[in-house]
């Protein structure tokens, strides 16, 4: 079961403004990528259920991780209601899917885990907030409309929380355009937790990376807070 409760899941999403995204079939390496993750100041990270057996991983990941409490970790790429109780029953903190599913929904609610499911229109977002969904995940980000879009729904629905995820890179001038439209924190996968740093697996350059990449958001939040 959950180690956090929903609303402080929640809350340290806004808070930090990064949830970072990845996938790896090691354990040993997706512990040191969720371990840099977290020495670069990030709090909630998103572990994909993109492989055979990645359940597995992540059931490693929660019993290595479970004594650090600055480790929030949750599951993404979850479709179905049954992977989602099969993540949830592991420790899943949240659940993030690319798509909106009631039933992974209501299942969520029943166990108070944040669910961010994947919505594309204002007509999904409007239906995942009446399921009870806080932060709702836009994808595939800069495919769906980019900040624009955000902007655009901000206008009749203030009250929505975004999280837009591909097409979000740690270049400041991606992340200024993100917060200037109003999200409340992005998730970034293959741009932060690149390919070639796994493959040489320079832990500490992606700490530094991630780092960079929390400053930057905090000072941006804190510039269109003012605003």
């Amino acid at each position: 079961m959950a180690k956090y409760s929903r609303l402080h899941v929640l809350n340290t999403m806004i808070e930090t403004g990064l949830v970072p995204v990845f996938y790896h079939p090691d354990e040993d390496v997706a512990a040191q990528i969720v371990q840099a993750c977290v020495d670069g100041g990030v709090r909630c990270v998103e572990f994909t259920n993109r492989g055979d057996q990645a359940h597995r991983v992540f059931g490693e990941l929660v019993r290595r991780f479970y004594d650090d409490d600055r480790v929030i970790l949750g599951v993404g790429s979850v479709i179905d209601p049954v992977t989602a109780g099969l993540y949830i029953q592991l420790g899943a903190n949240f659940v993030v899917g690319p798509v909106l599913n009631p039933e992974v929904a209501r299942l969520c609610n029943r166990r108070k885990i944040a669910y961010s499911p994947g919505c594309g229109s204002v007509s999904e977002i409007s239906a995942a907030e009446e399921l009870g969904v806080e932060i709702v995940k836009v994808f595939p980000g800069s495919q769906v409309g980019g900040p624009g879009f955000v902007k655009a729904v901000s206008g009749p629905m203030p009250w929505t929380r975004i999280m837009p995820t591909g097409g979000v890179s740690p270049d400041e001038n991606n992340l200024q355009a993100w917060f200037a439209a109003g999200v409340a924190c992005v998730g970034m996968g293959s741009k932060l937790i690149t390919k070639e740093l796994v493959a040489a697996r320079d832990f500490d350059a992606l700490r530094q990376r991630t780092a960079a990449t929390v400053a930057l958001i905090q000072k941006l939040k804190a510039e269109y807070l003012l605003k």
